[in-house]
């Protein structure tokens, strides 16, 4: 349909990706430019240069036109999703006064004092002083101000990836509700700016002045203006209509809009979400994310640098299927299907953990990642196979949680990105949820919700539900299998549900003691 087409531009961790899709949901062209996620100066840092995010993006939409030059005259409107928790500095000009800290970035500001005042008494009172001072201390903003002080003085804007990106593409300083994933003066239950009152402002340096103009997905952000459709090749005037970050719009994409059905991502960082349309935390003080649907709320588990243990191992352990691959021809990945494959449900008894990274409540800051069950059978399969179980019973007790906390029963799973090509994975995921599991009819969600969201925002659909209906549906489905569902229940049951509560006192003593030893930053003088 002439005139009806819809551009998502998806600027993820590795990779930009530009695509053109019908008002079904159908990609008509797709160009994907990859990406280097981050540059590192010294241990735990993770920087980018914001140029490089922007050629990136111009790449990718110039690379459609060029495999169809009247594609672009079909565009009827743009919409832009990208990683989360990416922040940048912005002078009175717009230019970024230095790299870009990237949502992998590990940096901490220790030592900063408690709240004070009636917030810190009552948070004091409810148990959740130590919650606050570990946000303070993840706060980008707060390690800026200490040791960036000159930078932070010049700073006009402080924005996401999101908006910086909408501010070369439309031209003014504006982002999307829905991308506000980060540590912010956010309000997660009324989606706006925090209120003048509000604890967030005193445990961050950050001044309203320095944030973005917000508009609600599906709201126009701003016109394409002359300057980014020479750099982008997407006409000027084209409207650019707020979407929200990756994940959110992955759940879009998958057509997990109602709280029982859950969207699994199997990613760089793993999550399981569902879309609620009340405030629900999850865990106290981590709130609900902003949905792609304007109003609702994504509640969210996250297992952080999740699939990322798969990349891992295949790094790590994998030499031997990578040779055989370049040697046969063979796709790696159906090499290392075999070694899942090769193992019974239940790894014979070997447990994965995968909290590799701390968190703030559960895992706590302490947290670990672990392997328990060794013996002489075990091996290189049972330890990839192990992995994706250890990954499924993570996300499983995030879906117990959640369930809790709104009565709702999941009944169905959607699962997205790179893991989800794994049938093994699909199929292991279906046994431990004991759920039916099924993939989109495409792989890139993210950028499909972000063209579900252009869609309604554009007046293609008069609704969420009507746009999703026409535009989303399932490939494939992947049933439990009863006799496997047993024996994964049990085993998570009996033994994953308790290694956090018996590790956990050995996590603490092994972070109290080497509390005293240097931190990456004094061992090599981070500024």
């Amino acid at each position: 349909m002439s005139g009806e087409n819809l551009l998502a531009i998806d600027h993820g961790t590795q990779s930009v990706k530009a695509i053109v899709f019908d008002p079904l949901g159908n990609s008509l062209a797709r160009q994907q430019i990859p990406i280097e996620p981050y540059f590192s100066s010294a241990p735990g840092l993770a920087e980018q240069q914001p140029e490089r995010f922007w050629q990136a993006l111009c790449q990718a939409c110039q690379g459609l036109w060029v495999q169809q030059t009247a594609l672009k005259e079909t565009i009827r409107a743009v919409a832009l999703t990208t990683q989360r928790s990416t922040v940048l500095n912005l002078d009175i000009a717009g230019q970024p006064l230095r790299p870009a800290i990237v949502w992998l970035d590990k940096r901490r500001t220790e030592n900063l004092p408690y709240l004070g005042g009636w917030w810190g008494l009552l948070f004091r009172l409810i148990g959740l002083r130590d919650t606050v001072h570990y946000l303070q201390a993840e706060a980008e903003a707060n390690w800026l101000a200490r040791y960036e002080p000159q930078i932070w003085a010049k700073t006009h804007k402080f924005l996401f990836l999101s908006g910086y990106l909408t501010h070369r593409l439309v031209g003014d300083f504006v982002d999307s509700v829905g991308c506000q994933v980060g540590y912010v003066p956010f309000d997660y239950r009324r989606q706006t700016w925090a209120k003048d009152r509000d604890w967030k402002w005193q445990v961050l340096p950050i001044q309203c002045g320095q944030l973005p103009r917000l508009v609600a997905p599906a709201q126009t952000l701003g016109q394409i203006t002359r300057e980014a459709a020479s750099a982008t090749g997407i006409r000027a005037g084209t409207p650019l209509i707020a979407a929200a970050a990756d994940k959110a719009c992955e759940v879009l994409g998958a057509g997990a809009i109602r709280p029982d059905i859950a969207c699994l991502s199997y990613g760089t960082a793993a999550t399981i979400n569902t879309t609620q349309h009340r405030y629900l935390e999850a865990i106290p003080l981590i709130p609900p994310y902003p949905s792609a649907v304007p109003g609702a709320y994504s509640m969210e588990i996250q297992i952080y640098r999740g699939f990322w243990m798969v990349t891992w191992f295949k790094e790590e352990f994998g030499y031997y299927e990578q040779e055989l691959a370049r040697q046969s021809g063979a796709e790696p990945e159906t090499l290392f299907e075999k070694l899942v494959e090769a193992v019974p449900p239940g790894s014979e008894g070997l447990f994965l953990q995968p909290y590799w990274s701390p968190g703030l409540r559960h895992p706590g800051p302490e947290a670990r990642g672990a392997v328990i069950g060794f013996g002489d059978e075990h091996t290189r399969a049972h330890f990839y196979r192990a992995i994706l179980e250890g990954l499924a019973y993570a996300l499983r007790e995030g879906a117990e949680r959640m369930m809790q906390r709104s009565h709702t029963q999941i009944r169905e799973l959607r699962i997205a990105g790179g893991g989800s090509q794994s049938p093994a994975a699909m199929q292991l995921s279906a046994d431990i949820f004991g759920l039916p599991a099924s993939r989109p009819h495409l792989y890139d969600t993210s950028a499909l919700g972000a063209a579900i969201d252009a869609a309604v925002g554009c007046g293609l659909y008069s609704g969420f539900n009507d746009a999703v209906a026409a535009m989303t549906r399932t490939r494939d489905t992947f049933d439990p299998q009863p006799r496997h569902h047993r024996i994964y229940n049990d085993l998570y049951q009996r033994v994953y549900l308790n290694m956090y509560p018996r590790l956990k006192p050995l996590y603490q003593a092994i972070r109290r003691l080497t509390d005293t030893l240097p931190r990456f930053s004094e061992r090599f003088r981070i500024p």
